[in-house]
């Protein structure tokens, strides 16, 4: 049970769950590599683009929402994102929703070194309103890799369970004058300097997060981008990039599958084994119940309901491992991606695999029932002294 449903699960959530975008445009490259970094924060940034390639894509009538990232730093091991307060007043994580700051917070100012944490971050790093933090160099937390700027905490985020959720933000001007970093919009190193106007030619981001008007937005992009172009890469839809990643581990997910099976199959032959040693040690049992009457259809019938109730209270009993396991799995999957499962939803496995159990069961307690059937009541009824 815990494999379909954890299987089925990760799927779902990675390829259809509500992320808010759209479609992710980045550097040339692998459009996975940069769903990765970008939506579920996994993995290195492919790259850099031209900060000309956010303000074309903000101004595009077709785009809902443009939001420019700018990855590469961390604190204590969580991603910092470098972006515009547009994420807080404009993007919807799912339908509806919008990032909502705990009380006593705030959004960033975009204008200071600020920071908004997301909730799994804040809890794991016991931050608070008031804080500073220094953003260290990279995206694996060590200690000589420490920037010094200083950023104060202006406000945790409410649990939306979501990648961003381990997710600490600042402004994206923030990550272009952080000491250590360069700029090469232009194709020529530049170094930002205090109170000097970075020019929008030197600027670049990781990426850019897209939301459509309409979904024709995006083939329409994704033939002039992927097809035609060779500056960019363009994500879309985010969904089918996943899903080619769960394709390609598609032999692992058989794997887990034939261990469930066999798990069924070395259930099947204990309940045999068990009740088949026990047969000869009951032979003077059913005979006894034969001199009283009952027939030999009944002593087989009795050995596989004896078998099919173990089968089925086994099945019962391991609805209880099944909520352990699955239980384990949430606490691994969110700290590990942010991504939540849900213990509480059903599958199909949930309630057949009692009902094929029990079938399995039954047909485990064939061969020991007939042996109960064929015992001959003269011999096993003769005393034993």
């Amino acid at each position: 049970m815990s494999v379909f449903a954890i299987q089925r699960q990760t799927y779902e959530a990675f390829t259809g769950g509500e992320l808010g975008f759209d479609a992710v445009l980045g550097a040339r490259g692998s459009q996975l590599q940069l769903v990765l970094n970008t939506v579920f924060h996994l993995e290195t940034s492919p790259g850099n683009i031209p900060w000309g390639m956010y303000q074309a894509m903000k101004a595009d009538r077709r785009v809902e929402i443009a939001l420019p990232y700018a990855t590469g730093d961390n604190y204590m091991g969580f991603r910092i994102v470098g972006t515009t307060d547009e994420i807080f007043t404009k993007f919807h994580y799912r339908a509806g929703k919008t990032f909502e700051v705990d009380e006593g917070g705030r959004i960033f100012d975009a204008s200071r070194r600020e920071a908004v944490i997301g909730s799994f971050a804040a809890q794991e790093t016991g931050l608070k309103p008031g804080d500073t933090i220094n953003p260290y160099h990279g995206l694996a937390y060590s200690e000589n890799s420490k920037h010094n700027e200083e950023y104060t905490v202006v406000g945790i985020l409410k649990p939306t369970n979501s990648p961003s959720d381990r997710v600490i933000f600042i402004p994206i001007e923030g990550i272009f004058r952080m000491g250590g970093h360069v700029l090469r919009g232009t194709g020529e190193t530049y170094h930002a300097q205090a109170g000097v106007k970075i020019p929008d030619d030197a600027k670049e981001v990781s990426a850019v997060m897209l939301k459509f008007k309409n979904p024709k937005t995006g083939f329409d992009m994704d033939m002039l981008i992927n097809k035609q172009g060779k500056v960019a890469t363009l994500a879309y839809p985010i969904g089918r990039v996943m899903s080619e990643l769960f394709d390609k581990l598609g032999w692992i997910n058989r794997v887990l599958e034939l261990v469930a099976y066999l798990v069924v199959v070395v259930a099947s032959a204990a309940i045999l084994a068990s009740i088949y040693n026990t047969i000869n040690e009951r032979r003077r049992e059913f005979a006894i119940l034969r001199a009283l009457g009952a027939r030999r259809v009944t002593v087989f019938s009795a050995i596989l309901l004896e078998a099919a109730s173990i089968a089925m209270l086994g099945s019962v009993i391991g609805f209880a491992v099944y909520g352990a396991i699955l239980g384990a799995a949430m606490v691994v999957v969110k700290a590990q991606t942010g991504v939540v499962l849900d213990i509480w939803s059903l599958h199909p496995a949930l309630y057949l695999t009692p009902l094929c159990m029990t079938i399995v069961g039954t047909l485990a307690g064939v061969l020991p029932a007939y042996k109960a059937y064929s015992t001959d009541v003269a011999t096993n009824l003769t005393p034993a002294s």
